[in-house]
C-alpha cells in the first residue's frame, strides 16, 4: 500500500518525520540514521513526492542516503522489473553506493540489487540479469552495452538517478549517458547529484528532467571542522615539503591529490625511497589492481594513498584525519571536494595545500568560492624534526575465493577466531568480490591467520590466501 504524499508545511529535522514504512524507520534506527543531514533535509520531501531533483552538495553529505531512501520508498519488490537506475563514474563508486543501497533494502524484503561495471566479466553479469533485478548501479559504458544487446530491460523504469554527474561529464560520459537515458521511459523520475554545478550539468538537467526542483547546499567548511591550511613554496621543492608535511603532522592516514597520473606513480616512488610506504591510485591502473588499492588503504593497511581526483572519487572511508594538495585544482569547487573528504561525521579533519607563487590565482579563487581568508604559512613553521613512521597496524590477506563461491564475512570471521587463538578484535574490514575475498587483520597476528586460513577450512572447504603487499 502505497504512503501518502509528505505535507511540507514544516521543515524535516529527523526521519521520523517522513512517511517512510515502519520496517524502514526500523532500519534506518538500527543504522543510527536519526537527523536529517542538510541536504536529506532538502531533497527527501520533494523525492518521495515524486518531483524530479537536481542538487549539489559536498562529499560526506549524506547524498547517497538521500536517494537511496527515496527510491526504496517507491519500490515495488513483488514486482520483479527493474524500477531504479543509478548511473555513477566510476566502479568504486558503484560499489559503494551499491553497498549502501543493500544496507538500507535490508527493510524492503526480497529486493535484488546488483552492479553493472566495466572491468568484470559479462558472463555473470548475464546470470545477474537473468531475473530482472529490482535496482541496477553501473557506469555509463557497461550499461550501454547491455541496453544495446536487450539484456537489461528499463522500460518499467521508475526512477533514474545520476550520481556525481560533473565527474562523468569530466570523463567524457556524456554521450553514453544520453544514449541510456534515450531508452528509459520518459515518465521517470529523474534525480541529479552533483559536487560542483558547471553550466554543462545545467543543460543536461534540461535535457533530462521536468521542473526540477533545484537545490544547493552550503559547501563551505565549517573552520572547526576542517583545519585548512596553506604553504607557499620558495626555496623548497614540492616534495621536500610533502616529507616535512608529513613528520609535522603524523598522520594515522592520509590522501595526497594530483592532478596527473604520472605525478602519481613518480610521488610514490619518491616517497618509497624515503622509507614512507604509499599506494598510487588513478586511471591507468588495471581493475584489479585499483581494486586491490582501494581495499588496503580503506582497510588501514595502507596509511598514505596518493590519487587523482577521477580515481578517488567513491572512496568509502569514513575517518580520514589529514588531505594534501600536492596540486591546487584548477576549478576551487574540486578543491572543496577534496578536502570534503576529511571532518567527516563530526570529527576535525586537517586539510593542507602546497603552492607555489604561480598558483596564487588558484589560492583567489579558492577564497572567494568559500567565503574565507585561508591561511598562508611559512614551511619553517612545521616540526619536520622526527621521523614518519608508515607502517600501518594492520595488513591485507587475500583468499581464492568470494562471493561467487557463497564465502560470507561471517564465514571467515569464524574460521580465524573458532580457536580462540586470535582475539574478534584483531579481525578487520572483509571485503568480498566475485573471486576473492580480502581480510585484514593486525600486523601482530599476521602469520597466524596466514597458517589458519591455509591449513584450514572455511565452510568445509579450502581455499589459500597469501600476504597482499
Amino acid at each position: 500500500m502505497s504512503t501518502p504524499s509528505l505535507n511540507q508545511s514544516e521543515p524535516c529535522r529527523s526521519f521520523i518525520q517522513l512517511p517512510l514504512s515502519e520496517a524502514m524507520q526500523s532500519n534506518l534506527n538500527a543504522l543510527g540514521y536519526h537527523e536529517l543531514t542538510p541536504i536529506q533535509a532538502q531533497c527527501l520531501p520533494e523525492i518521495i513526492n515524486k518531483k524530479d531533483v537536481i542538487a549539489q552538495a559536498k562529499t560526506g553529505s549524506g547524498k547517497t542516503a538521500t536517494f537511496g531512501i527515496g527510491l526504496l520508498h517507491s519500490l515495488k519488490p513483488q514486482i520483479f522489473q527493474t524500477q531504479a537506475l543509478v548511473i555513477c563514474p566510476t566502479r568504486e563508486l558503484a560499489e559503494q553506493v551499491c553497498n549502501e543501497l543493500r544496507r538500507l533494502a535490508r527493510a524492503v524484503p526480497n529486493t535484488k540489487i546488483i552492479t553493472l561495471c566495466g572491468g568484470k566479466a559479462m558472463a555473470g553479469q548475464l546470470a545477474s540479469l537473468e531475473k530482472n533485478p529490482h535496482i541496477v548501479v553501473g557506469t555509463p559504458g557497461r550499461l550501454l552495452q547491455h541496453l544495446e544487446k536487450n539484456t537489461l530491460d528499463v522500460s518499467q523504469l521508475a526512477t533514474l538517478v545520476l550520481d556525481e554527474a560533473d565527474r562523468m561529464l569530466d570523463m567524457g560520459f556524456l554521450n553514453d549517458i544520453e544514449q541510456v537515458i534515450a531508452k528509459t521511459p520518459s515518465s521517470r523520475q529523474t534525480l541529479l547529484f552533483s559536487a560542483t554545478y558547471p553550466d554543462d550539468i545545467k543543460k543536461v538537467s534540461r535535457s533530462v528532467q521536468k521542473n526540477p526542483v533545484d537545490i544547493k547546499v552550503e559547501s563551505v567548511h565549517q573552520e572547526t571542522q576542517i583545519q585548512q591550511h596553506f604553504y607557499a613554496l620558495k626555496t623548497h621543492s614540492k616534495e621536500q615539503a610533502l616529507l616535512a608535511v608529513l613528520k609535522h603532522y603524523q598522520p594515522t592516514s592520509a590522501v595526497v591529490f594530483c592532478n596527473r597520473k604520472q605525478q602519481c606513480d613518480d610521488l610514490t616512488q619518491f616517497l618509497g625511497q624515503n622509507g614512507i610506504s604509499a599506494k598510487s591510485l588513478h586511471g591507468d591502473l588495471e581493475q584489479n589492481d585499483r581494486d586491490r588499492v582501494l581495499v588496503q588503504f580503506t582497510n588501514n593497511s595502507c596509511r598514505i594513498l596518493v590519487a587523482t581526483d577521477v580515481a578517488a572519487r567513491g572512496l568509502d572511508i569514513k575517518e580520514l584525519p589529514l588531505v594534501i594538495n600536492m596540486d591546487l585544482p584548477h576549478e576551487p569547487e574540486v578543491y572543496l571536494h577534496r578536502i570534503g573528504r576529511t571532518g567527516r561525521a563530526g570529527s576535525v579533519g586537517t586539510a593542507v595545500s602546497l603552492f607555489e607563487p604561480a598558483d596564487t590565482p588558484k589560492v583567489i579563487a579558492i577564497e572567494n568560492v568559500s567565503k574565507q581568508a585561508l591561511p598562508i604559512n611559512d614551511l619553517s613553521t612545521l616540526n619536520a624534526a622526527q621521523p614518519f613512521n608508515s607502517e600501518a597496524t594492520m595488513v591485507t590477506l587475500c583468499i581464492n575465493g568470494g562471493r561467487k563461491d557463497k564465502l560470507r564475512a561471517g564465514d571467515i570471521l569464524g574460521a580465524l577466531t573458532a580457536k580462540q587463538t586470535i582475539a574478534g578484535d584483531a579481525i578487520g574490514k572483509i571485503d568480498r568480490f566475485d573471486r576473492l575475498t580480502y581480510v585484514a587483520v593486525d600486523r601482530a597476528v599476521r602469520d597466524q591467520a596466514l597458517k589458519l586460513l591455509n591449513n584450514g577450512k572455511v565452510k568445509g572447504r579450502q581455499f589459500k590466501a597469501r600476504v597482499v603487499n
